[in-house]
């Protein structure tokens, strides 16, 4: 049996992002707290 082989920080991060992409509620919820965070600096 071959090991499994390490993925690179870039790698993991691609892999993450393209699964953000298609979960449509986990955008909704990092919009709201970006939506939230820039309201917060506006004051």
């Amino acid at each position: 049996m071959r090991k499994p082989r390490k993925r690179s920080f870039s790698e993991l991060v691609l892999e993450n992002k393209r699964q953000l992409l298609q979960d449509q509620e986990a955008l909704e919820k990092i919009e709201q707290r970006l939506e939230k965070k820039r309201l917060g600096q506006a004051r």
